[in-house]
């Protein structure tokens, strides 16, 4: 195994220190004694040396300390802006950039080599960023795939699971995306790309992973009602209805946890909860301005409400309690532990 260590940053950011699969900030620690770096003397020297002689080569008065942190992938967001893949699309189309003499410009390719060079972040914290932000590589392009479309090929690839008598835990790679291009004109290219999210494909074999999958479906239908809440009774039956009777057991609001607010629909006896899409993904990434942005949401939060909306901005749970007490005060009554701003955000 070859340990690499690759330092990243341009001009305009700190360092940061990969390895293959962690990133860290790198910190200057000044100390209070010195240190030596030593060795011993040179073989065949003719001092007067004993096996206990040293020869000092240098002093330090300050070192680099390593800090785990999460990889800095908020700018693929704008990277990819403007290249979303869509229903319909030839891989080459939609890539225009303005135009020149009345002919329309063609945008140059932004590869994962592009991406690697640029982000701050490990070769497979990089790799698992990119899939969860489910990004396609079309011809060595980087384009984030359409929500709608997404949601599109895994409801098909379900429905063609039961209507073709497959087993979601072995199911013939080659069979499915070849009738999602013979029935619907998409690529095989781009259905296969979707299964490697959304399972393993090994041996030419799919083996589906069930909550993720389940998951990314009931996102599908939740982002519909950013503006508009939706009883949650409704929405469970929507989603239920959509995964089909073989998956509808697993359909369940904790997966979709950290993407929707809950709130009581006024005036109605017995009580309905309305739901509304809500991810922590839009929320800013810099810890102050995440707390600021949740505060100007609601005034106050319980524990279990906030947690998932910290969970992409912290390496642990340590790191988030202490997010919560630098940023937030926690107040008990009756209810239990209700977490309140520490700061006056004006709406």
């Amino acid at each position: 195994m070859v340990l690499s260590l690759v330092i990243k940053g341009q001009p305009n950011e700190d360092a940061v220190l990969c390895t293959s699969d962690k990133t860290y900030t790198l910190r200057s620690v000044v100390l209070s004694n010195s240190v030596l770096v030593v060795t011993p003397p040179p073989a065949g020297s003719t001092t007067n040396s004993s096996n206990e002689d040293i020869v000092i080569r240098d002093q330090l008065h300050e070192v680099l300390e390593l800090m785990p942190c999460l990889p800095k992938l908020q700018k693929l967001n704008g990277l990819l802006r403007g290249r979303e893949y869509d229903e319909g699309q030839e891989e080459t189309e939609g890539m225009e950039d303005g135009m020149e003499d009345d002919r329309p410009v063609k945008r140059p390719k932004f590869t994962y080599e592009d991406a690697r060079e640029i982000l701050q972040a490990s070769d497979n914290e990089l790799s698992r960023g990119l899939k969860e932000k489910r990004v396609l590589t079309l011809n060595g392009d980087l384009r984030p795939i359409a929500a709608p479309h997404l949601t599109t090929i895994l409801e098909l690839l379900l429905n063609y699971l039961v209507s073709l008598s497959l087993s979601h835990a072995s199911a013939p790679v080659e069979e499915l995306a070849a009738a999602l291009e013979d029935d619907h004109d998409i690529k095989r290219d781009i259905s296969r790309q979707v299964m490697t999210w959304f399972g393993e494909v090994k041996n030419g074999r799919w083996q589906l992973d069930v909550n993720t999958t389940i998951k990314e479906v009931g996102l599908g239908i939740l982002r519909t009602y950013k503006d508009d809440p939706i009883a949650e009774d409704e929405f469970l039956q929507k989603w239920r209805s959509t995964v089909g009777d073989t998956f509808e057991s697993i359909v369940d609001l904790k997966l979709l946890s950290g993407n929707y607010l809950t709130s009581p629909k006024p005036f109605t006896n017995p009580p309905v909860l309305m739901l509304v899409y809500f991810p922590a993904s839009a929320l800013p990434p810099d810890p102050g301005a995440r707390f600021a942005d949740l505060f100007l949401t609601r005034s106050r939060w319980k524990a279990d409400d906030i947690t998932p909306f910290l969970a992409d901005i912290v390496v642990d749970n340590k790191e988030r309690d202490k997010l919560l007490l630098k940023f937030a005060r926690a107040i008990t009554d009756s209810e239990g532990v209700w977490y309140t701003a520490r700061a006056k955000y004006n709406g």
